[in-house]
This record gives structure tokens, C-alpha cells and sequence, in this order.
């Protein structure tokens, strides 16, 4: 067995999307090749409506699979072939874009205002981007949760995970998507497929992911009798660690515990070309897109 060395930490950062929603990326528009199959990951948990309530208005997608989970809050959502719902606290969205869907995303916050959750885009391989579109919403009451005997909880969101597997499947990148929480002080090893792309993303709490020879934590620069110095500290909120290559990866809860979503999938190894929400593999594909979307043709007949 071999531990996954942490290759990067980093704080997701501020931005701005959709019609003003204040969220925070962890990653995006990046070097796609760095966590192949996954694109981006943004954290849109707020507690102010009005960061909020404008939400994400009529917009396309092609050549992409977006996961959406809500941890607090509400998501009207609509789409261009005539589907509506709304998830819920602990609900789960996968949304395959495929040749082509336009839709909207609605927030609403709960009684305390808030509106917490996450979106994850995977790519399609190229063989799948012009693919029918599809949903699939799934009920946190559908989600299995594990504990085990230290305390650890498990919620298998995607994939296969202590015996359990998750609702949500038939995605191209044949993810696994865990949401992790560690209780104070333990010390625990999960397995991860040795030829996936991992990340962990940390949203309540602190740790310490260590590799088999020293931990690693973000690097920050404090104050210390006087004088700065940059010393590691604990994983906490809103923290992307990227691992790199092995079959494990062991976390230490701080104090106050841990809890972080544990996310891998398999690379797809293609070229990518990028105009938003928009992933193709050729700028051609890009422009092709783009032409469709002036023309009134993005959108294909179901077949």
C-alpha cells in the first residue's frame, strides 16, 4: 500500500458567476491535464441571500457532466427540453450536457438564509460529447451513509465505497465522490483507485493530509514573537489538496473534527478546447458550437 503524497494546497478563491453569485473556486479554467477528468469545482455556500438570489439565468452547456450537491438551501432548476425540480439539503443533481441543453439554476436559501453546496464538471470523453442530454436527481434519503467504529462518516454520493454504492451512476468519467467527515483527533486511510486523479476539498473543520514521510498543510505566513514566518497549518475551509499517485490517502482531524468531500476519477488523456461552458476537444468544435448557439441550432431534436 502506498500513501498519496500531497502534490499541491490551496485556498479556492473568490469570484463572481451566473447573474452576481458570490462563490469560491477551487479550481477552473486551469490546466485541464492537472485533474483530468474534472474541470471545475466550485463552492457556492453563502449566508447572504443577495450574494445569492439572482442565481445562474438561462445559459448552454455541451461536451460536459456537471454534479450538484446541496448541503443547505434549495435549487429551482429548469432546462431547455422541459424538465424542472427543485433539490434540497442533501440532494444530489447529475446533469449530463452532452450535444447540447440550455438551463437555469435558482437558489433559495433556507429559514437562516443560507444556501450551501457544491458543482463539479467532468468531461465527456470525445466519442460522448454529442450525446442525447439527461438528468439524474437523486433524494438524500437515497444516499447511503456509513460509520464506522471510530466515529468516521461516510456519504457514497458516486461510486463504490465500504461495500456501498452510490445513487448516481452512468457517468463518463466513472467517478467516485465521497462526503467525509472525521471525528476530533482520529487518524484514518482511505483506499483510492491507484490510476485515478484525486482531490480532497475541505468544508468544515481542519486536518493534516500527510504522505508516507511528512504532513502537509496550506503555507501561510503568520506573525510569531514579532516576526513573520511561513509555517504549515492545518487544512481547514475551503481547502483544495491535490494528491498525487498511490492507493491511499490518510488525513488527521484537527480538534474540532474534519469533514471534506474525497473526489477521483479516471483521465481521460484527450485534448481540450474551453469557451465557458462550453469543453470540446477542437477549436473547430468551439466555433461549431458558438455558430449553433447564434443560429438557433445548439439545441438538437430528440431522437
Amino acid at each position: 500500500m502506498s500513501i498519496r503524497p500531497t502534490l499541491e494546497t490551496r485556498k479556492a478563491q473568490p469570484t463572481l458567476e451566473g447573474a452576481g453569485v458570490h462563490l469560491h473556486r477551487a479550481f477552473g479554467f486551469h490546466d485541464p491535464s492537472e485533474l483530468d477528468p474534472f474541470l471545475l469545482f466550485d463552492d457556492f455556500r453563502n449566508d447572504i441571500p443577495e450574494h445569492f438570489l439572482r442565481g445562474f439565468p438561462w445559459h448552454p452547456h455541451r461536451g460536459i457532466e456537471t454534479i450538484t450537491y446541496v448541503l443547505a438551501g434549495e435549487v429551482d432548476h429548469g432546462d431547455s427540453l422541459g424538465n424542472t425540480g427543485t433539490l434540497g439539503a442533501g440532494d444530489v443533481q447529475w446533469m449530463t450536457a452532452g450535444s447540447g441543453i440550455l438551463h437555469q439554476e435558482m437558489p433559495r436559501g433556507n429559514a437562516k438564509g443560507q444556501m450551501h453546496g457544491f458543482q463539479l464538471w467532468a468531461n465527456l470523453p470525445g466519442s460522448l460529447k454529442m450525446t442525447a442530454p439527461r438528468y439524474q436527481d437523486v433524494q438524500a434519503k437515497e444516499i447511503p451513509e456509513i460509520i464506522d467504529d471510530d466515529g468516521t462518516k461516510v456519504r457514497v454520493v458516486v461510486g463504490e465505497f465500504w461495500g456501498k454504492r452510490g445513487p448516481v451512476d452512468g457517468i463518463a468519467a466513472d467517478p467516485q465522490y465521497l462526503d467525509i467527515s472525521v471525528p476530533p483527533g482520529v487518524r484514518k486511510t482511505f483506499k483510492v483507485d491507484t490510476y485515478r486523479r484525486a482531490f480532497a476539498y475541505v468544508f468544515a473543520g481542519a486536518g493534516v493530509f500527510a504522505d508516507a514521510s511528512k504532513p502537509a498543510g496550506v503555507l501561510l505566513e503568520k506573525e510569531v514573537m514579532g516576526q513573520e514566518v511561513n509555517i504549515r497549518d492545518m487544512s481547514g475551509d475551503r481547502t483544495l489538496i491535490r494528491f498525487g499517485t498511490g492507493d491511499e490517502v490518510t488525513v488527521q482531524a484537527g480538534e474540532e473534527g474534519i469533514r471534506f468531500l474525497l473526489i477521483s476519477g479516471a483521465p481521460l488523456q484527450e485534448p481540450v478546447a474551453w469557451h465557458g461552458p462550453i469543453v470540446m476537444n477542437t477549436q473547430q468544435e468551439i466555433q461549431q458550437a458558438i455558430r449553433e448557439l447564434r443560429n438557433g441550432t445548439f439545441i438538437r431534436a430528440a431522437h
